[in-house]
């Protein structure tokens, strides 16, 4: 079997014997040995015999390891040196000086004069010295330290413990690392986010903030920090920090400036180590009022006449995040008074509502499930209830029942929009005309981001073609721009958008003969129902969002959407072939001739770049500037994206002409993204590269599979990028 550094065997032999080498050799297992640290540890030779004769032989020069460059901790990367167990030594403007044991590493060589734009030089090290001068270069003893300073000391955090509970671990109970843990909550806290994600990769722990509905990247803390920090928390929230196979729930209380959060964490067993997520309850933040949620006077008008109702089931649907209970609260406050019997039952219960309202907690290893605690609740007479989840057949029945023997039910059910919940609650294996006279309405709801007041400005930026129409001239729209009261995103707080389905004797009889759901959503149209586009193109209007922000939240209905429109061009539908035109000109070409509008679809299509818009995606901050630097001197547009969920943003903001895929990728990885644009027809269409370090066939195949239309492995060299790019968009178009 061979060494790991096999090379080496011809410069020493004339220095040990043979026997001693084969001996050696004997000792290796399933994992190759290296020869040079075996025979240092056995002292049959010095690091210094072994560096000259390598440095004689192969003409290298000896490293200096006695002074480094701190400037190289900054320019190359962590993770990439200690995989090759490679030492930066100084660094110019041109030149990247590395310590290597293995002078033959063409991989490690190629990779760093990628990741950093220089040409590298090599010297030779000893593998030993190599990794003590790393671990002293990348220090790790006062990781926690050197990320808290400058951070201001912002507002005070205490844990509220409900249960005192001893808990003996060293490393989590650090002092560096509590007071990291509590400047990243009162951050969080601070930061109007409703959830932090710590999340383990390559290198590091990356803590994600969720700001107004969109996760933003906030800090990178290096494994020896990070993985301290997970403990932590997890101790905060009563969880077993010795269990890291299995997925954890627990729940903290703390005070920020004397104001108390509740949290809610949750661990995931990950690839790369466990994954945190701490859910934000703050109560004080969170507004129960439908008009401050959005509710324009009409909407509420709409729910307040359901909730008149003494009896019947309203829904709220939407998925996952999208405001739906915040939304029952709110509804909740609106009917409550002192001669009402109101009672919930949650998982979990988000926010403590107070006098009048008793919340029940469902506990399913205690056998309080949703259906179990409902029966008990309607033994006791209550006038309200609220079923956080409909989520089975069985409480589905139950609160359908409910419905009809005089109680006023409220829950949510996870359906795209209003009509599409009685398909749903049929499934479930509901009775069609049990739904038709129990159902009062149903209110499905998505949440914008509103504009921060501070820093919008006017748009001059193109309208989308299809939103034309729907646009009067004189309206002016605003954009994000991003400030300090926004964190730079452009977006402060959010607002609801509605869909409201209320019944009518028409639905009813609809609903009792077993209809579907596109039956029912054109009878609720002809009543009145606004679509959730509709909704959100009224905040629009109102200057209080952006075009971009609505179209990555809804889309043109098909009844609305004009792009399926082929007769004239001249009238109301002449807006069809029109090109996207600025703001103060769109309406001024709505009369211009469809072979105008080809035209200039074949001249705008290469983007802003004069080859092309490229969408890159990789997660490593040093390689996506190279590649970014590189493609755009070849006159390529660059938009990028650090991780996978940014990469769909990304895609429904830009359209770009070709994607750059990395496939190790934070959150949602290549694969996922990869997936996703295939299967939305409006992204089907664009031509996605692959780049990945697994170059494996099997690995291939998948990606190909999946509808790459092209692989390629890392390290590769520029000009191979460059023509592949060129290659893919040009055959995209050739085919367009």
């Amino acid at each position: 079997m061979q060494f790991s550094d096999e090379w080496l065997v011809p410069t020493v032999t004339p220095l040990v014997t043979e026997e001693d080498v084969e001996g050696i050799r004997a000792l290796q297992t399933n994992e190759p040995m290296s020869l040079w640290e075996v025979m240092v540890q056995r002292k049959l030779l010095s690091d210094e015999e072994i560096l000259s004769a390598v440095a004689l032989r192969f003409h290298l020069s000896v490293a200096d390891l006695s002074q480094l460059d701190p400037a190289v901790r900054e320019e190359v990367p962590e993770s990439l040196v200690r995989k090759f167990n490679i030492l930066p030594v100084r660094i110019s403007e041109h030149i990247l000086e590395v310590a290597t044991a293995n002078p033959f590493d063409m991989d490690a060589e190629k990779m760093l004069a990628f990741a950093t734009g220089r040409e590298v030089r090599t010297l030779i090290g000893s593998p030993a010295l190599i990794r003590e001068k790393l671990d002293q270069l990348y220090a790790k003893e006062d990781v926690v330290s050197k990320l808290l300073e400058g951070m201001s000391a912002g507002p005070e955090v205490t844990e509220i413990v409900e249960n005192e509970e001893e808990v003996s671990a060293e490393d989590a109970a650090q002092r560096p690392i509590i007071r990291l843990v509590d400047t990243m909550l009162a951050d969080g806290v601070t930061s109007r986010a409703s959830d932090i994600h710590v999340e383990p990769m390559e290198g590091g722990v990356v803590v994600r903030y969720r700001i107004d509905g969109v996760l933003r990247q906030v800090m990178k803390i290096p494994r020896a920090a990070g993985i301290p920090l997970i403990s932590r928390i997890k101790i905060m929230g009563g969880m077993d920090i010795a269990d890291r196979l299995r997925p954890q729930d627990g729940r903290a209380r703390v005070a920020v400036s004397g104001n108390p959060i509740d949290l809610r964490i949750s661990s995931l067993p990950a690839s790369l180590g466990e994954k945190v997520v701490i859910r934000i309850l703050n109560t004080q933040a969170t507004v129960l009022d439908l008009e401050s949620l959005g509710f324009d006077a009409e909407d509420r008008e709409v729910l307040d006449g359901m909730l008149m109702s003494k009896e019947g089931i309203i829904l709220v649907t939407g998925p996952t995040g999208s405001g739906k209970t915040t939304t029952l609260y709110a509804a909740l406050r609106t009917v409550q008074n002192e001669g009402l019997n109101i009672v919930t039952v949650e998982d979990p219960v988000e926010y403590r509502l107070g006098h009048g309202i008793v919340q029940v907690q469902v506990n399913p290893k205690a056998g309080l499930t949703f259906a179990s605690a409902l029966r008990s609740i309607l033994r006791q007479d209550p006038d309200v209830v609220l079923i956080g989840e409909i989520r089975d057949e069985e409480t589905a029945e139950i609160g359908v029942q409910a419905a009809l023997t005089g109680h006023l039910v409220l829950s949510t059910l996870h359906t795209n929009d209003a009509p599409s919940s009685v398909t749903r609650l049929l499934d479930m294996g509901m009775e069609a005309y049990k739904i038709a006279a129990s159902l009062k309405g149903v209110v499905a709801q998505r949440l914008l981001r509103r504009l921060c007041p501070v820093c919008k400005e006017v748009s001059d930026l193109d309208l989308p073609k299809h939103l034309v129409r729907f646009i009067p001239r004189e309206t002016t729209l605003y954009k994000a721009v991003g400030c300090k009261e926004c964190a730079q995103t452009g977006y402060r707080g959010r607002f609801a958008i509605v869909e409201m389905l209320t019944m009518t004797s028409e639905l009813e009889s609809l609903i009792g003969g077993m209809a579907n759901a596109d039956q029912i959503a054109a009878v609720a149209r002809k009543a009145g129902m606004r679509s959730l586009f509709e909704s959100g193109l009224k905040g629009l209007l109102k200057g209080i969002t952006t075009v971009e922000e609505l179209l990555r939240v809804t889309e043109v209905p098909p009844e609305l959407d004009d792009r399926r429109v082929t007769s004239s061009t001249s009238g109301p539908a002449a807006a069809v072939v029109q090109p996207a035109v600025p703001v103060k000109d769109r309406t001024s070409q709505m009369s211009e001739s469809l072979a105008f509008e080809l035209l200039d679809d074949e001249d705008g299509s290469q983007g802003s770049g004069a080859k092309g818009c490229v969408l890159l995606v990789e997660d490593e901050e040093q390689l996506r500037r190279v590649m970014k630097d590189l493609l755009e001197r070849e006159g390529y547009q660059i938009v990028e994206a650090g991780d996978g969920i940014a990469a769909l943003e990304q895609v429904d903001r830009h359209n770009p002409d070709v994607i750059l895929l990395d496939l190790n990728l934070p959150g949602l990885d290549g694969y996922g993204v990869l997936s996703q644009v295939r299967s939305r027809p409006t992204t089907a269409g664009i031509p996605v590269i692959v780049l990945t370090a697994k170059g494996d066939e099997d690995n291939e195949v998948r990606v190909l599979q999946l509808g790459a239309d092209d692989f390629l492995t890392k390290p590769f060299r520029a000009r191979a990028l460059s023509a592949r790019l060129e290659s893919v968009i040009q055959r995209t178009r050739g085919r367009a």
